[in-house]
């Protein structure tokens, strides 16, 4: 039985799909992603209080654009169609789209925008304000019943609505920072239409997981790959709660970690009461890596081989059932979720092999942003140095080093990673930046040092801001900054002799260079 109201998301497609679920949660409404080709009858099943249709980049007008079940206006539930969502709103309801019959019709970026505020979805908000778009088709006709609920100069429609049967459109997308108030806007129809009761909070998830849990596993054994970063602890403390000692964390030294990262590691689990297994397996990691240059094929081989060795304790530790992992959704996006592109797979969910000799997999964070990760440590009590510990990577080191990998290049970046950091938080700024860290490239360049010819490595800085990792800004940090990190570095780290920052958001970027 269903203990909590629930918003379904319909995805289309859109790039921006998951933040809706992120604005969704951030008010305090629980909310699931799923397919536009879900069949109606799990949707009514669902019982959900709205439906929000994401952005998508198809054209409604298109034979093959995709196109949810019409039965879904039929339910008398509320529904809010974002962009492409608006669109087929319209197309279906008995409107017409068609392709912007000029430039000036076309609508892309920040846009100054008039709301009328005495539609429900721009209740208490000012009448005038920017927001974001991103089409090139138009509504050349409205469905009846709907009214007109906001305006820019180019086009007369960028929003919609039918209170009377609860449907609502807009052609921008209030869920991306760039609208100005668009949070404001979600939280009415959440609210205002929806009437939602707010009965979802990191509280409940982390009750509900731990229940979920523990009916999951009975009397089962469980394994978990700790790996000391904020995703797999909280992952442990969640599983430690939920079934205590049946829980063995093994945390695996690939060789790939940062400087004193894994002595630290095991300081800091240390005063729990779990039982905690720390296996040295560097040179195994480095043997298989040896002559890889391949981002991809780096990542396949450290998935591979972390199974592996799971599975090779699991057999010393006795009889285990279940192998969690701290996969967050960014991590499920990114490696390509439905029809989504695969950015780059992860290490934990593309880069696992077919055979698992486990009887499942558990995955507690998979529908969890970081932030929200973050929010769910707070509630399980961990330190706070814990929850907010620089994100890292599960291939670690392997995804810095561009080209092949060997201890020197290991011994570099170690370095001059750690020089970067320790620079970053003599400075104060490293509760400004959300993720920052050291690339060692594959370039060598022409230096001079000690009135000598040098020829070495190239290394990259790379400092981003974000507030879910979807999207990410590069961090501007002060030149005296940079200047004490470079000087360092140069003179500090023996090979390299030239020092650039990486000044550019993601995306075109991602956050990690490979």
């Amino acid at each position: 039985m269903q203990e909590h109201q629930l918003v379904l998301i319909l995805d289309f497609g859109g790039q921006y799909n998951q933040l809706i679920a992120r604005r969704v949660r951030e008010h305090n409404v629980y909310c699931e992603v799923k397919s536009y080709k879900t069949p109606l009858a799990e949707i009514k099943a669902m019982n959900p209080i709205g439906i929000i249709f994401t952005g998508g980049p198809g054209s409604v007008y298109e034979a093959d654009s995709p196109k949810c079940d019409s039965g879904v206006f039929e339910l008398g539930v509320p529904v809010l169609g974002i962009c492409y969502g608006c669109q087929l709103m319209a197309a279906v309801l008995g409107g017409e789209v068609t392709p912007a019959v000029n430039d000036s019709a076309r609508e892309y970026g920040k846009t100054a925008t008039v709301y009328d505020t005495g539609c429900l979805l721009f209740k208490g908000l000012p009448t005038e304000g920017v927001s974001w778009m991103s089409h090139g088709d138009y509504m050349a006709k409205l469905p009846d019943g709907f009214k007109l609920a906001a305006h820019s100069a180019a086009c007369p429609n960028v929003a919609i609505a039918d209170a009377s049967r609860g449907f609502y459109g807009v052609q921008f997308h209030p869920e991306v920072n760039h609208t100005e108030n668009g949070s404001a806007m979600l939280r009415n129809f959440l609210y205002e239409i929806c009437h939602a009761e707010g009965d979802w909070t990191m509280e409940d998830f982390k009750k509900r997981s731990i229940a979920a849990i523990r009916e999951k596993v009975g009397d089962g054994q469980v394994l978990l790959a700790l790996s000391g970063g904020v995703d797999s602890s909280v992952a442990a403390a969640l599983l430690a709660e939920a079934v205590g000692q049946q829980l063995t964390c093994v945390f695996v030294d690939h060789g790939l970690l940062r400087k004193n990262e894994g002595d630290e590691v095991e300081a800091a689990f240390a005063r729990w009461d779990i039982n905690f297994v720390r296996v040295d397996a560097g040179a195994r990691f480095l043997g298989k890596l040896s002559g890889v240059s391949d981002p991809e094929t780096k990542r396949k081989i450290i998935g591979e081989e972390f199974i592996r060795v799971f599975e090779e304790e699991s057999h010393k530790i006795g009889r285990v059932d279940y192998l969690v992992q701290g996969t967050i959704y960014p991590d499920v996006i990114e490696s390509g979720l439905g029809d989504a592109a695969v950015i780059k797979s992860h290490h934990n969910v593309g880069g696992l092999p077919e055979y698992v000799d486990f009887k499942e997999i558990i995955e507690p964070l998979r529908q969890l942003f970081k932030d929200e990760v973050r929010q769910l440590g707070r509630e399980l009590e961990l330190p706070e140095y814990i929850v907010m510990r620089q994100p890292f990577p599960g291939p670690g080191l392997a995804i810095r080093i561009i080209g092949d990998i060997t201890e020197p290049k290991l011994a570099i970046l170690r370095e001059a990673d750690f020089i970067f950091r320790d620079e970053i938080a003599n400075a104060g700024l490293d509760s400004a930046m959300n993720q920052y860290f050291a690339v060692l490239t594959n370039m060598r360049s022409v230096g001079v040092m000690g009135d000598g010819r040098t020829y070495d490595y190239t290394l990259a800085l790379r400092s981003v801001t974000t507030t879910d990792f979807m999207t990410a800004d590069w961090a501007r940090i002060p030149y005296d900054v940079l200047d004490r990190v470079s000087v360092r570095i140069v003179n500090e780290v023996p090979h390299i002799n030239r020092v650039v920052y990486d000044i550019t958001s993601k995306p075109p970027a991602t956050i990690e260079w490979e």
